[in-house]
């Protein structure tokens, strides 16, 4: 394999080789980068920091009017209790969930927090 080593006319210094091995090196670097968020992923499932959902689970959430009445009954907690944490009325919660009413992604972010989950866990899609 012949792999060149020179200079851009600026004085950039650059190597020129195969295009098969620097598809294999990229390739080498894709794996890598993989293989970084498989351990991250498994390190946050076994702190308890990220949660799996089953099937079951994933069916509950489709079925349920939003997410944030799914995460909320998963967590136990009544709209009451959910408002109170986050400084909103329980018929405001009652609302979100049903999809009656929108606030800004700020409120998400604390009815997020509350829950234990991240904020685009629960904001409702764009379309």
């Amino acid at each position: 394999m012949t792999i060149v080593r020179t200079r851009t006319p600026s004085g950039e210094a650059i190597v020129i080789l195969p295009e098969a091995e620097f598809e294999r090196l990229r390739d080498l670097v894709e794996d890598t980068l993989d293989a970084r968020l498989i351990d991250d992923s498994a390190a946050r499932l076994a702190s308890g920091a990220e949660e799996l959902l089953s099937e079951a689970d994933l069916d509950a959430l489709r079925a349920a009017p939003s997410p944030l009445a799914f995460w909320r009954m998963r967590r136990g907690e009544s709209t009451a209790a959910l408002g109170d944490a986050c400084g909103l009325a329980e018929e405001e919660v009652a609302a979100l969930e049903t999809g009656a009413r929108t606030v800004d992604t700020a409120v998400y972010r604390r009815l997020a927090r509350a829950l234990g989950i991240d904020a685009e866990d629960l904001m409702p899609d764009a379309s």
